[in-house]
């Protein structure tokens, strides 16, 4: 449990958020795994500091919203990923086989030359 006053807690918690912020803050842009965790997280973390501060304790209303946020945004992240991959992956077949329709119809126009 948290213990010191509002002022404290939510120092801490902003502290928190920006050193999660400034680790994904690389050359490259984020996954959609990443992104869903991130939004989780201050989803969650807002969410829980509403109804913690209801019952006098925003800063654990906040750690466990924003546990429970990080999770929730990850699995949502990761199964947008995969469908990403999934169609990534028929877009190349398509364009394989394309690719090999195109080859066949010049072979034929060769052959009725």
């Amino acid at each position: 449990m948290f213990i010191g006053s509002r002022t404290q807690i939510a120092a801490t918690i902003l502290a928190l958020i920006l050193i999660v912020l400034s680790g994904c803050a690389g050359s490259e842009p984020l996954s959609s795994r990443e992104r869903g965790t991130l939004t989780g997280v201050a989803g969650g973390a807002a969410t829980g500091a509403i109804i913690g501060a209801f019952t006098g304790n925003p800063g654990t209303g906040a750690a466990i919203g924003g546990g429970l946020g990080a999770v929730g945004g990850a699995l949502i992240g990761n199964a947008s990923q995969n469908n990403q991959r999934q169609r990534a992956q028929t877009q190349a077949q398509l364009d394989q086989q394309q690719a090999q329709i195109n080859a066949q119809r010049r072979q034929i126009q060769q052959m009725q030359q």
